[in-house]
């Protein structure tokens, strides 16, 4: 047996996702999901963490408002491929019995379990160091207390907990003509909230106010529904902005019809028919939805914190049409001694993520050498020291984020060789 074989026989089983669509017996299993995945647990880890957030190439730096790079296609290629899995996940229990009572209830615990692990990452250290304002003497309780004022409530897993529910439950028993409705509902509907609903306290419709991040109606309704300080909570929005939320909770909504979209495509590679007409399917619905996106972009801007109608068909676009060549190159062509590590990165994604996440807050905050005359951490004698010491600091931010993915990817592998795989 080829080394190739051997590996895709290994990775079925590793990932159950995968088994759904194999066990209906309608369509082979396909290793490009796998790589798919792997690629943007990579991009997302190049993007999460860089040597130094100043000093980074400029496709991995987030869009500062309208417009779309490198790095603001992973957060929806990530969606993208939770819709996919969820649509082969469910149908798998489907075909093994499970009523629609065991499927709601298995997706809801899925979806509080990513909001739970979500909420946790964003308390981490769940200690607040140093001085507290009204406390001379701060107990440990205290120091507690002040980081749970600090709490940021939504994020990027909460984000995926949010929309895989609402995209699991949608469409778990809907037919296909129910499912493209909802996402022509949930796109539309959102353009016209933004841009015909006035915006409390600003006498103006929204479309008028598209290019003034703390001026938006998602903005207010981030403000409405998290900032609670005068109930004496705290500043639970993102601290990166103050004004608004990136996963705040009206955005959730077009992000939910990437999901759901994701889904769709789930279904035209688990349906009957050849892997060349599934491909051309694939690739000629990203182009449309590429098209589409672009020319939405003239009168509804794509805008990632925002979550923009027109940036969900472009990215959308961009991941079907992707995911096309992968499947054309790997499981058509048969090119596939190169995606083992990519398939071990894509295996595992949740974990990568909360331990890449982990471990770049310890490397930042928490591990510290004393240095100098002061305590540096980890991420400081590392990247001042060995790189940017002697390199431009943008290709020195590049080799740290790239040792960290191959630090990530030793634990990965030994997770893979031993078929572990860590699901929530």
């Amino acid at each position: 047996m080829s080394d190739s074989a051997t590996e895709a026989r290994a990775q079925q089983e590793l990932d159950p996702v995968h088994d759904g669509l194999t066990a209906s017996g309608r369509s082979p299993r396909l290793l490009s999901l796998d790589v798919f995945r792997g690629l943007t647990i990579v991009a997302m880890l190049l993007v999460n963490v860089p040597g130094d957030a100043r000093a980074v190439y400029a496709p991995l730096r987030h869009s500062a408002w309208n417009g779309c790079t490198v790095a603001d296609l992973v957060f929806p290629f990530f969606l993208f491929v939770v819709g996919i899995t969820t649509h082969l996940s469910l149908r798998s229990r489907a075909a093994r019995g499970d009523s629609d009572r065991v499927l709601r209830r298995q997706i809801l615990r899925r979806g509080a379990l990513l909001f739970a692990v979500g909420l946790l990452l964003n308390w981490f250290p769940f200690y607040q160091y140093g001085a507290i304002a009204g406390h001379p003497s701060p107990t440990f309780l205290d120091h507690v207390a002040a980081r749970l004022l600090e709490l940021r409530f939504l994020g990027v897993l909460q984000r995926i907990g949010l929309v895989y529910v609402a995209a699991a439950l949608l469409t778990v028993r809907a037919p296909t003509r129910r499912v493209v409705a909802i996402v022509v509902t949930l796109l539309v509907g959102y353009w016209l909230a933004l841009t015909l609903l006035p915006v409390p306290g600003q006498d103006v419709t929204g479309a008028r106010l598209l290019n003034e991040p703390a001026r938006t109606l998602a903005a207010w309704v981030d403000h409405v529904t998290l900032d609670w300080s005068r109930w004496g909570l705290g500043n639970h929005i993102w601290s990166g902005s103050a004004v608004y939320d990136p996963e705040g909770l009206l955005t959730t909504l077009p992000a939910i019809a990437t999901t759901i979209i994701g889904v769709l495509a789930g279904r035209s590679l688990g349906d009957r028919g050849t892997l060349g007409a599934k491909m051309t399917t694939l690739f000629l619905a990203g182009v449309l939805l590429f098209v589409a996106g672009l020319a939405w972009n003239a009168i509804f801007p794509i805008n990632k914190n925002l979550w923009t109608s027109s940036y969900v068909l472009f990215t959308a676009g961009a991941a079907c049409t992707s995911l096309a060549a992968l499947a054309w190159l790997v499981d058509a062509k048969g090119y596939t001694r190169w995606t083992k590590p990519l398939v071990v990165l894509g295996v595992n994604p949740i974990t990568a993520y909360v331990g890449a996440e982990l471990t770049a807050m310890l490397f930042d905050s928490t591990i510290k050498f004393h240095a100098d005359g002061r305590m540096r951490s980890v991420h400081e004698l590392v990247y001042e020291r060995l790189l940017a010491s002697w390199m431009d600091g943008r290709l020195a931010s590049l080799l740290y984020s790239l040792a960290f993915i191959a630090l990530w990817y030793g634990v990965l592998d030994m997770l893979y060789r031993r078929r572990i795989v860590i699901k929530v």
